[in-house]
């Protein structure tokens, strides 16, 4: 009975969490927020990081000796020999059994006094992996962010979109009911009638199309935040002013500079020099001596022994201490091919954080480029939408006192939702380029 109260608890609570999630209204934060928590990716480089730490504490252990306690057992038959005898420990021990038993215990210690200073190299780059893989994680949650900031901006194009061409298709189907009318005052011919139908389902159609694109971005975004694909998702939109397209660039240079000094790439590159640097340095200590001390205690016991088993322990107790020194002398270019390899992974990491540079500049510049073209490409838009939309008022007016043909009214409709459709494209593009070259330079992601 508890289990089943128990069992019933736990549906009760997934059910009540995935109607909680149906009903949540997202923001572009709550995305942001949610896919830091559970994205896959991220979790999996958490647990990287993890791993790195375990790594230093096991670079730091090593500086400590190490203590083992082994034991061996044996059984020994003669099965041709009337006597025989054996050493236990300091004991010579005769017996006229043919089987007899022995045991061996032992504690051992090694503690590697100094190898090159290989240990302490191997802790610095085991730290300077932590700090990597820290980084690898900051990197992947400003991937997210970037991502998920996209995402919502193309969300909010394609949910415009849908407006204008909902708008259309009403102005398309007012335009086929005028010509209906027109039709039967014989003011148009039958294939202007039917041009015009054709047009209201190509705009019905491309309704349908802006739909589907909408469902599609969703879909990703869910896919980001690992939601179910088949529960829908409710977006709060934005409202996004003329004031904020226009809003004032940052400055490229000063953002440049800033990513420099922030941005997790730019610091992993150059955490992956330091390793290097460091890799070097362990592979010349294989030209080093190794100093080594080593301890141990032990006894042993035998069945034939007259003594009991605590006095063979005791009779049989031995100690021993020894310090080796290991030089090496020729080791078929294994040190020196190290010590190449190692300057070789110096050199291709500087390659690397040259690279990493440009490539943040050039992110940069084409975001800042990219900006500053659609804030001019929307001022232009905006002179050309209205100007548009008085023309095909005005042909739109005077088709309906039979003044415009269909042609010039098809013409004008299609200036106006090219129009439309290149100022939210400008819009967007505007808000998308700007909104990443703030986060370049250090802000938080915002609309």
């Amino acid at each position: 009975m508890k289990q089943q109260s128990l069992l019933f608890t736990a549906l009760l609570t997934s059910a009540l969490s995935l109607s909680a999630q149906e009903d949540k209204q997202w923001t572009l934060e709550d995305c942001i927020n949610y896919a830091l928590e559970k994205n896959i990716q991220l979790q999996q480089n958490k647990i990287s990081l993890q791993e790195s730490e375990e790594d230093v504490k096991e670079a730091k252990a090593a500086l400590f000796p190490s203590l083992s306690f082994s034991t061996g057992h044996n059984v020994v038959n003669r099965p041709y020999q009337e006597n025989s005898s054996t050493v236990s420990g300091t004991e010579i021990i005769s017996s006229d059994s043919k089987t007899t038993y022995s045991g061996n215990y032992g504690l051992n210690a090694q503690w590697t006094l100094w190898n090159g200073n290989q240990r302490l190299n191997n802790i610095k780059q085991q730290k300077t992996n932590r700090e990597i893989a820290q980084l690898t994680v900051a990197e992947t949650e400003n991937m997210l962010k970037e991502q998920i900031a996209q995402l919502f901006i193309q969300i909010l194009y394609a949910d415009e979109s849908i407006a204008i061409n909902k708008g259309t298709v009403e102005v398309s189907r007012a335009t086929y009911e005028r010509a209906q009318e027109l039709f039967k005052e014989g003011s148009i011919s039958k294939a202007d009638l039917a041009q015009l139908e054709a047009q209201l389902s190509n705009d019905e159609y491309q309704l349908v199309t802006s739909e589907s694109t909408l469902r599609n971005y969703k879909l990703q975004l869910k896919q980001l935040l690992e939601l179910d694909n088949t529960k829908e998702m409710s977006l709060v939109l934005p409202h996004i002013s003329d004031e904020h397209v226009m809003e004032l660039l940052p400055s490229q240079t000063d953002v440049y500079q800033t990513a420099l000094a922030t941005r997790p790439e730019i610091k992993s590159s150059k955490l992956d020099i330091d390793n290097a640097k460091l890799a070097i340095s362990s592979a010349k200590a294989g030209y080093m001596p190794t100093i080594s001390l080593s301890a141990s205690t032990s006894s042993t016991t035998n069945s034939s022994s007259s003594n009991n088993w605590t006095q063979q322990m005791k009779y049989g107790w031995n100690n021993m201490i020894g310090l080796s020194l290991s030089l090496p002398i020729f080791d078929q270019r294994q040190t020196k091919t190290s010590i190449r390899k190692a300057r070789l992974q110096y050199d291709t990491t500087q390659l690397n954080l040259i690279n990493a540079q440009k490539e943040l500049y050039s992110t940069i510049e084409s975001l800042y480029l990219d900006a500053l073209n659609a804030q001019q490409q929307y001022v232009a838009a905006e002179t050309k939408l209205k100007s548009s939309q008085t023309s095909f008022d005005m042909v739109s007016e005077q088709f309906n006192l039979g003044m415009k043909n269909t042609v010039e009214l098809l013409t004008e409709k299609n200036n106006l939702l090219s129009a439309q459709q290149q100022r939210i494209q400008a819009k967007y593009m505007a808000i998308l380029n700007r909104t990443l070259l703030n986060f370049y330079a250090g802000q938080e992601i915002e609309l």
